[in-house]
């Protein structure tokens, strides 16, 4: 089952460290079983509550997943696993779709763009203390979320979308804690959720985005958060309707203390309309990144939401990247 690799430890924290090890080295592969945890107790002379709780360390840290009968197995992607090792082999022919990387041909040249920046910041160098937020930043994204029917809310920056999301989920959430999401749904969402120590809850999805009767059914489950696409939705390509955002806030009317979260990642290279729904709850958070339409290597999402969640973000931020 494990081929050479033999899980060690006689400790929670030592097992859960051995498997993460071996997962990272790659010395335990995608999708590789785990043995029973009475059996890996046997083996390794341990109460099998002792390996329980091991387990449990993982799924927490998104390393491994549990398939009640089926057993536990590591994740698909999991969080610890070098992107060599997950890769895709796209055969001869065949254009890879799967990175959602944009077509290089049709991204902007920054060279000039660059340039000026670079002038800027020998002029007036941004030094501790200053407002994260380039304040022209935040006026032209601020403008163009008020074009589109977004609610007010402060203007924030993050290393891309994704990062964005996962501030957000942690800001409010705790681990075991449950997320709705879409299904099919973005790749990394889906492997994030775990690796947080949350729990996802799937809603399904038509061309229409979200469907309301799953949503509803995931709130009264206990998810305490919903992410959903508002358009381009991957893998599927949905799009909010103005019938179907509707649908969905009365939903949400029913649940104010939903987390929502929204990931409009095809702002600038989509000609369908946005129709957002936050507002709508007590906490949201709505971002959009450059990395579709200006480059991936940017690394930039701008986001806003409601005060309480933007603030939590900062905080945050200002004890790391932007200490």
């Amino acid at each position: 089952m494990l081929g050479e690799y033999l899980i060690q430890g006689r400790g929670a924290a030592e097992i859960a460290a051995s498997v993460e090890r071996a997962v990272g080295a790659g010395e335990l592969e995608p999708g590789q079983p785990l043995p029973p945890m009475r059996d890996l107790a046997d083996r390794l002379g341990v109460n099998p509550n002792t390996v329980a709780a091991a387990y449990r360390t993982l799924r927490e840290r998104g390393v491994i997943e549990t398939a009640g009968r089926r057993g536990s197995r590591v994740r698909p992607k999991p969080a610890t696993t070098a992107r060599e090792q997950i890769r895709v082999e796209v055969p001869a022919g065949v254009r890879d779709v799967s990175d959602g990387n944009p077509d290089p041909a049709l991204l902007p040249r920054l060279a000039d763009a660059f340039a000026a920046a670079a002038a800027h910041g020998d002029r007036e160098p941004v030094l501790y203390g200053h407002d994260p937020v380039e304040p022209e930043l935040a006026r032209l994204a601020r403008a163009a979320l008020d074009a589109e029917g977004v609610p007010d809310g402060p203007v924030a920056v993050a290393s891309g979308s994704l990062d964005v999301i996962e501030r957000v989920l942690a800001a409010h959430l705790k681990p075991g804690d449950r997320v709705a999401v879409e299904d099919p749904g973005w790749g990394s969402v889906l492997d994030l959720v775990p690796a947080l120590g949350l729990r996802s809850v799937p809603v399904g999805v038509d061309d229409e985005g979200p469907l309301p009767g799953e949503v509803r059914g995931a709130l009264e489950s206990g998810a305490r958060a919903l992410i959903v696409t508002d358009r381009a939705q991957n893998p599927t390509g949905a799009a909010l309707t103005s019938t179907r955002a509707r649908a969905l806030r009365s939903v949400l009317r029913d649940h104010p203390g939903t987390l929502l979260i929204e990931d409009d990642h095809g702002h600038g290279i989509v000609d369908v309309p946005l129709r957002p729904l936050a507002g709508v709850t007590r906490h949201w958070a709505f971002v959009r990144s450059v990395a579709k339409a200006w480059g991936p290597d940017l690394r930039l999402a701008v986001f806003t939401g409601d005060a309480v969640t933007v603030d939590r973000v900062r905080g945050r931020q200002r004890l790391g990247p932007a200490g």
